[in-house]
């Protein structure tokens, strides 16, 4: 997480993940989609890794009734989401910190977008009981990160820098991310990403995002 720190990547971080992630833009007015099937129309609604502010800005758009709390290790990132957000920060409310600083809620829905392939995994297991502990009973989690098979790591790696390469980012800095990723995060199978919701007590996991390297799953709590 220490990028999210530097000024440079803080900067960037916009315009990259549209480049980087196959459907980007799709699969969060989907994950909207999926929260709006079973949240009441005042939903409270609970984002993890909410620095940048792309989804929370996707959300408010679409859904005027809804509100929000943004949970972010990074007081950049964080920054970032208030000028992402612009006058629809009013409706959410930010805070700096891990999982352990949301608020107990209860929450309607919650949301984990790119964020949980930076957690290790017993820590990561840890995060999502207490997602789960924050939620209504039945409550819609919508969560999509990097999730590939581990017999395959090397080829997916390549096919994630070969997708970025394609959509503009320079070869060497697609190279580069590819690198760091293999060497930093605690990346895990589909079936391992699956195993530690239901471990975490969500059920009905369901898969509604593929995307090379990326997986995206809903469940209720």
């Amino acid at each position: 997480m220490d990028a999210f720190s530097d000024p440079d990547a803080v900067a960037r971080y916009a315009d990259n993940p549209p480049r980087m992630v196959p459907g980007y833009a799709d699969m969060q007015r989907m994950a909207m989609l999926l929260l709006a099937e079973r949240v009441p129309a005042n939903a409270k609604v609970l984002v993890l890794g909410a620095g940048g502010g792309l989804e929370l800005k996707v959300f408010t758009e679409s859904q005027p009734e809804w509100s929000f709390d943004g949970v972010d290790p990074s007081a950049a990132m964080l920054e970032l989401a208030r000028q992402t957000l612009g006058n629809l920060a009013d409706r959410t409310r930010l805070h700096e910190g891990l999982i352990d600083n949301a608020p107990e809620g209860p929450f309607d829905g919650a949301v984990c977008i790119l964020t949980l392939h930076f957690i290790e995994r017993a820590e990561r297991a840890r995060t999502l009981q207490e997602v789960r502990r924050r939620l209504r009973p039945g409550a819609p989690f919508i969560v999509a990160h990097f999730s590939i098979p581990q017999d395959e790591r090397d080829l997916w790696l390549s096919r994630y820098a070969a997708f970025a390469t394609a959509s503009g980012i320079d070869r060497v800095q697609a190279e580069s991310a590819k690198t760091g990723i293999a060497d930093h995060l605690p990346i895990l199978s589909p079936e391992e990403d699956e195993a530690l919701l239901r471990e975490a007590g969500f059920t009905g996991v369901s898969l509604f995002y593929a995307g090379f390297t990326f997986r995206g799953w809903v469940c209720s709590a």
